[in-house]
């Protein structure tokens, strides 16, 4: 029996990924180190996400990864940044090379870093990260290693989108299940909103669930913050 390449066996194992096994930063974990085992010219990994709203180095396979990334945050240019951005594919086949991001170039070099390439992370055509390479080689990703990264990124993209809707449908689920434990509450906020919005029952619940979705807090604590704001009126 042929023995599968280690870039075959981590295509293989990335597109059995089972995303509730873990939370979603240990999908994106998962992810860096099965980049990490896949593509032979790589030393480590970083995947660059937003995180409040910045972008960060949300999880790396060496804490060298996030020490040189903070130049391009600091900066506000690097390859990673571009690959997120703009949604293509950033090669730095030398540090030593004049050249853009200069910040990024002397951070890497100094850490030992000789070429970098950053490959957008995108699933139907919506941005989720960025996944950076990093190789102590001079002009490490040559065609045929680009063609490999990209083909694995697109797999990645797909596991990490899938996360995050799993996730997200997860919050909403229990979301839901607390504010079944706190209907009164919600029943009195749909009852605020109904003769504020001249609205159905169902479509007053769905401005509460948008408002919760749109402020990332519980559908019970925008509901009470309606009920108290409402007595808070009446009492003016």
């Amino acid at each position: 029996m042929p023995v599968e390449s280690p870039f075959s066996e981590s295509l293989a194992v990335l597109s059995r990924f089972f995303v509730g096994e873990g939370t979603f930063t240990d999908t994106l974990q998962r992810v860096a180190e099965l980049t990490e085992t896949a593509l032979e010219p790589v030393d480590f990994v970083g995947l660059t996400m937003l995180m409040e709203n910045r972008a960060r180095t949300a999880v790396f396979t060496d804490s060298t990864s996030p020490t040189i990334d903070q130049a391009q945050y600091d900066s506000g240019e690097g390859p990673c940044l571009d690959a997120f951005r703009e949604g293509r594919v950033v090669s730095v086949p030398s540090m030593t090379d004049d050249g853009p991001y200069p910040a990024f170039r002397a951070a890497a070099w100094a850490h030992g870093v000789n070429s970098t390439l950053s490959l957008p992370l995108a699933a139907e055509h919506n941005s989720v990260g960025a996944m950076n390479l990093y190789s102590r080689s001079r002009a490490a990703f040559g065609p045929d290693e680009c063609e490999l990264a990209v083909t694995f990124a697109s797999q990645a993209a797909i596991v990490l989108a899938n996360a995050a809707a799993y996730w997200d449908a997860f919050d909403l689920s229990s979301d839901l299940a607390d504010a079944l434990d706190h209907r009164a509450v919600i029943e009195q906020a749909k009852g605020i909103l109904m003769g504020a919005q001249r609205c159905t029952p169902d479509e007053a619940f769905d401005l509460l669930v948008t408002a919760s979705q749109r402020e990332n807090v519980k559908l019970r604590v925008i509901a009470q913050r309606m009920v108290e704001g409402s007595r808070d009126l009446a009492d003016d």
